[in-house]
């Protein structure tokens, strides 16, 4: 059993913000740190890494979609992915992190002091991109949680913190470190015993230069829209709520 969980998902390559939480004291503190995909897609993909691959045993690492997706890039495939900075970043990757990438499981289950049995993963236990929201029927949490034991329910993917009951499976998602919508900063998770949703303060504007050193063309654009002026969960909504409509995996 571990006392302490920090969770943190979709960092997508801002390493200022993945910087920023890893030095919250409570983060350095927890006996666990559970990294819930999407890792390095994004303007500083192997420096991320590297960073997050530091924690050595600490980490407990799950693939996200976008992880996923950059083995196949890596690979000289194709993808369908919208954001063009992930070919770049694909290629930004050597040998051994594509390894790493390529390598993460789905999901992972750890016994947390105070929640039980706990299962990581990045967008639902069956799959790496499905959506699923804060205010996505039961119905359809049941379809996407179907044989799952776990008393919580920790996933990323969608980038907006939240908890909920669904038929008394405890469901988390810590929000985006990297990438947030609806309001700047970095969020994460901190479990055990209970649940604290938490957002790290930075200077977005520090953070700009440190990501303009990165090489990619449009990393101007990209700070922008992503990290100084993200998208409000009003926004995402609109986007996700049909994708969430699904009856079964993609």
């Amino acid at each position: 059993m571990v006392a302490s969980v920090a969770v943190l998902s979709d960092i997508h390559g801002v390493l200022p913000a993945l910087d920023a939480v890893l030095a919250e004291p409570d983060v350095a503190a927890a006996d666990v740190v559970v990294l819930c995909g999407d890792h390095a897609a994004g303007p500083l993909p192997a420096q991320t890494l590297d960073r997050l691959s530091a924690l050595g045993d600490r980490a407990r690492w799950v693939r996200g979609n976008a992880d996923r997706e950059l083995v196949t890039l890596a690979g000289g495939g194709t993808t369908t992915i919208p954001d063009p900075i992930a070919p770049w970043a694909a290629a930004q990757l050597r040998p051994d992190q594509v390894r790493l990438l390529a390598e993460l499981p789905l999901a992972v289950t750890l016994d947390v002091d105070g929640l039980g049995e706990v299962l990581f993963c990045h967008a639902t236990p069956r799959d790496d991109e499905e959506v699923v929201l804060v205010d996505s029927p039961l119905s359809r949490w049941a379809e996407v949680l179907s044989g799952v034991t776990a008393e919580t329910v920790v996933c990323g993917h969608t980038h907006m913190p939240f908890v909920r009951l669904a038929d008394r499976t405890r469901i988390v998602n810590p929000g985006s470190v990297g990438m947030p919508y609806g309001t700047t900063g970095a969020h994460w998770a901190l479990l055990g015993p209970g649940v604290e949703l938490r957002r790290t303060p930075y200077d977005t504007t520090k953070a700009a230069e440190v990501l303009a050193t990165s090489g990619y063309g449009g990393i101007e654009e990209w700070t922008d829209y992503f990290v100084r002026n993200p998208a409000s969960d009003a926004e995402a909504l609109r986007v996700f709520t049909p994708r969430a409509r699904g009856t079964s995996a993609t």
